[in-house]
């Protein structure tokens, strides 16, 4: 069922980045129809790390995107993930690990977590994330799923 939901949210996405935590092959082939750009997670197993790199960046309208998972604890996360593009920043950066929505700056450096399309521990709904590139202006926007 969450398969549909979020087919239907990206149907008309120009571009789909998936921050890691994808866990077997067979979601990262199904990612590829949909030329999802990915990098690996803590919980990637040994076959999906082999395939994809752990950190990307890539231009939209523009725009450069670092894309990373992230590690260690939540907190601190975002200045960990902030440093880790401190040389030739990327205009944004995406991550992932926490699970946590967010979507600001930290050490001058704009960042976005969508959070994670299942639901959380605490059994809310989960979250996606938008990224809206309009004249060079980037706009983060976080989407909660229906539970």
């Amino acid at each position: 069922m969450l398969e549909h939901v979020l087919e239907d949210l990206f149907r008309d996405a120009d571009m789909i980045l998936h921050a890691g935590d994808i866990v077997s092959r067979r979601v990262l082939e199904r990612l590829d129809e949909r030329d999802v750009i990915a990098v690996c997670g803590n919980m990637d197993d040994y076959e999906v790390a082999g395939l994809i790199p752990q950190v990307r960046v890539v231009e939209a309208a523009g725009i450069r995107i670092g894309l990373i998972h992230g590690w260690g604890s939540s907190e601190g996360l975002a200045h960990r993930v902030a440093s880790r593009f401190s040389e030739n920043s990327p205009d944004i950066v995406v991550y992932g690990h926490s699970h946590i929505p967010f979507w600001g700056t930290v050490r001058g450096q704009r960042l976005f977590n969508p959070g994670s399309a299942s639901m959380n521990r605490h059994g809310s709904p989960g979250t996606v994330g938008w990224l809206l590139i309009d004249e060079e202006e980037v706009i983060g926007q976080i989407v909660r799923l229906k539970g």
